[in-house]
């Protein structure tokens, strides 16, 4: 089997390790915000492939407050980690909608629980304003702080049909603005939207690598009980090409491919409830998933950055 003598690609975890010295943790929170496409202020009913029970842990409930789901989190990991770090991970629905002292208080009572460590604050890219990304830039010179936005495709008849409620331009000036500010950014994007072939997705790619993103997650498609687009899928099933997991695993190796060896992925596929997915169901868990895929990296002898073109 060839060997590379490059890095197969930057984990999240050598990323951190940049900043911070031991273990550290992300943990889920919901602060009870909602979204402009739910609320009726961009539309209603959310993205069509959006089921919010899909990834936020039992504790993750917005009746028990900040403190307790922060508190009730390090709990939990703290049996096997003692010493571990953590950061407040603001995930469900969109964390940047709301009034500016509204989210001040949200922010600065989860760095205040004990453990804490910094801030993730995942949102979308039409709902951050420059009065909060003064206010952020002041924190993230106090703690570690990365915004995440949903970027999902940088196709516009994809987020148009998705009902996502902006275009991929909104997503870049956001990006834009806040690297400017000298945050952290990181982006969100869904592989195997409809409509989205290979060779569509690898020109998302070099969209995605021109832009100065720290970090990136991808997922892969997954139909959710509930969904608008599972309602879809039951009526135009031709439409949707769901992969297996090595398509799945070589899509993603073509994908990280493109992109500079400097941005970070952190992920490589979400996993929602059994008892909510329809499909794929693939019966794999991360851990498996990214050891599958750093040995058919081998095999290829390819590595991130491989086909990146600098712009």
């Amino acid at each position: 089997m060839p060997e590379s003598t490059h890095p197969l690609y930057y984990d999240f975890a050598s990323f951190l390790a940049k900043h911070f010295e031991g273990k550290v943790q992300k943990i889920s929170i919901h602060a009870g915000f909602t979204c402009p496409n739910r609320d009726g202020t961009k539309g209603t009913g959310g993205c069509s492939y959006c089921n919010n029970q899909t990834f936020n842990p039992e504790y993750c409930d917005p009746k028990f407050g900040i403190r307790k789901q922060l508190e009730d989190g390090i709990r939990f990991f703290s049996r096997k980690y003692p010493t571990m770090h953590y950061l407040a991970y603001f995930q469900a629905y969109t964390n940047t909608y709301g009034e500016i002292e509204q989210l001040k208080a949200m922010y600065e009572e989860a760095l205040s629980v004990e453990g804490i460590v910094g801030l993730v604050i995942g949102t979308r890219p039409d709902c951050i304003s420059p009065t909060l990304l003064d206010y952020i830039e002041q924190l993230s010179h106090k703690t570690f702080v990365m915004v995440e936005y949903g970027i999902e495709s940088a196709n516009d008849i994809t987020l148009q049909r998705i009902n996502r409620g902006h275009d991929f331009t909104t997503a870049i000036e956001a990006i834009l603005k806040t690297n400017e500010r000298g945050i952290l950014v990181g982006g969100h994007l869904i592989l195997g939207l409809p409509g989205e072939d290979h060779d569509e997705l690898m020109r998302q790619a070099d969209a995605i690598a021109s832009l100065p993103l720290d970090m990136i997650k991808l997922h892969q498609l997954q139909l959710i009980k509930g969904t608008r687009m599972a309602r879809e899928y039951e009526q135009y099933p031709e439409q949707f090409h769901l992969y297996t997991v090595n398509e799945y695993i070589d899509l993603a190796i073509d994908y990280i491919e493109h992109l500079p060896s400097t941005m970070v992925v952190e992920r490589f596929i979400s996993q929602s409830p059994r008892s909510l997915l329809i499909a794929p169901d693939w019966g794999i868990k991360n851990f498996q998933f990214v050891e599958h895929l750093k040995h058919r990296m081998q095999e290829r002898d390819t590595w991130q950055g491989r086909l990146y073109k600098k712009v």
